[in-house]
């Protein structure tokens, strides 16, 4: 339920303002007219600060927690208004509490639990929703609550697995991109002084070094804010349909391997999504594009796209697969195999961890042959500044008679 301030108009003309208490700004105009009352002027009370708090994303780890304690209260036979109340006193984050205080009152002004959570589509996605109204449906909210907080754990953990094979090249990249900007900026300059000085004609190397070094120093305040924009272009660009097709088409032609570990991850998010959903018996058109949007890949989202239009039409989920090359043959057999023998969720569930153990085994085998590549890289560049700027020593003899 929310608040509104409102000022009105009676039968007789006098003017009247205070506050209602409704679900939304139609049921306060109904509840305004019932009352003999005219409204002149309506606005939700805090309208603002409920605005920020649907923008601000919740963590996973503490929706993860609370779906499973949710789901343990349901189970235990709580009604879902205790729990909601229960849960908003429990949970470490405000803006989840915040989100459960409003769900609990829309709860308690007669909404059902999946429309209130409909309302906060940063805190609650499109599959968390479509699983709690086949929960709803179907009797087993307690059920569905404890495969949501399964799906958010393997979600989380296959994140953390692709961010800790991130940290490492990260790291040595800005460690790099630091010692190189602090030789030209303080290194070179110090040698090009004493090459000046001695006169004569520096070679070739030594020049473009130089050269980048006065173009560091002269133009950094360029240099550094177009460094950034660019990043932050970048940024923007993937987000727009047309770049996000480009770039998710790219990282899954990425060499040496590691446009292979973007589909396995891709493939395990799709396959558990898509179990998670045909257990809870969300309707396979709409779990098809729900595990589409959720891929995390605009190929494998419009390959799904072509997957479920042709579901629609009465073709077996498993050919449509075959067909496309997108799909590896592991995912459309199982699939297959699912189908014809009526345990689909359980092969889906096997691919997701099939997929989830090869992308273990994929990272540690690319971090092996990274770390090292890394290592080397490093040590060209800073070798590459050495090297140049102690070419000319060899000529120092000459330059000094």
């Amino acid at each position: 339920m929310a608040a509104f301030a409102y000022s009105a108009i009676n039968s007789l003309g006098a003017e009247s303002a205070g506050q209602i208490t409704a679900p939304d700004v139609n049921a306060a105009r109904e509840l305004l007219r019932q009352k003999g009352l005219r409204p002149v002027a309506l606005s939700e009370v805090g309208a603002v600060g409920a605005a920020e708090r649907r923008k601000k994303r919740i963590k996973m780890r503490y929706l993860q927690v609370f779906s499973r304690q949710f789901a343990t209260m349901i189970d235990a036979g709580l009604s879902i208004v205790a729990s909601l109340v229960i849960l908003e006193q429990q949970t470490d984050d405000q803006s989840l509490a915040a989100v459960i205080r409003e769900v609990r009152s829309d709860v308690e002004g007669g909404m059902l639990l999946s429309q209130a959570m409909a309302r906060h589509p940063n805190a609650f996605d499109r599959l968390y929703i479509s699983m709690i109204e086949a929960g709803e449906a179907a009797g087993i909210l307690d059920t569905v609550l404890d495969r949501v907080a399964i799906q958010i754990e393997k979600e989380m953990k296959i994140r953390r697995r692709v961010r800790g094979a991130m940290i490492y090249p990260l790291v040595v990249l800005t460690f790099a991109m630091l010692t190189l900007i602090g030789m030209l900026l303080f290194l070179v300059p110090v040698f090009e002084n004493i090459f000046s000085d001695l006169g004569g004609d520096l070679p070739t190397l030594t020049k473009g070094v130089v050269a980048a070094s006065d173009l560091v120093r002269g133009y950094w305040f360029i240099l550094f804010p177009a460094m950034g924009g660019s990043v932050w272009g970048f940024r923007r660009w993937k987000k727009t349909p047309a770049g996000r097709q480009v770039w998710d088409r790219f990282k899954l032609r990425l060499p040496a391997g590691i446009g292979k570990v973007v589909l396995k991850v891709t493939m395990a998010r799709f396959s558990r999504t898509l179990a998670t959903l045909v257990a809870a018996g969300v309707d396979i058109i709409k779990a098809l594009e729900i595990s589409g949007t959720t891929s995390g890949n605009w190929v494998v989202e419009s390959a799904l796209a072509e997957v479920r239009a042709k579901v629609h039409q009465g073709v077996p989920i498993a050919q449509p697969l075959i067909e496309n090359p997108v799909f590896p043959p592991l995912v459309s057999q199982m699939v297959k195999i699912g189908e014809e023998t009526g345990e689909l969720e359980k092969m889906l569930d096997k691919i997701a961890d099939f997929y989830e153990d090869e992308v273990d085994t994929s990272i540690a085998a690319l971090t092996s042959i990274v770390e090292p590549l890394m290592m080397i890289g490093v040590g060209a560049i800073i070798g590459v500044i050495v090297i140049a700027m102690y070419l000319p020593m060899f000529k120092l003899l000459e330059l000094v008679q």
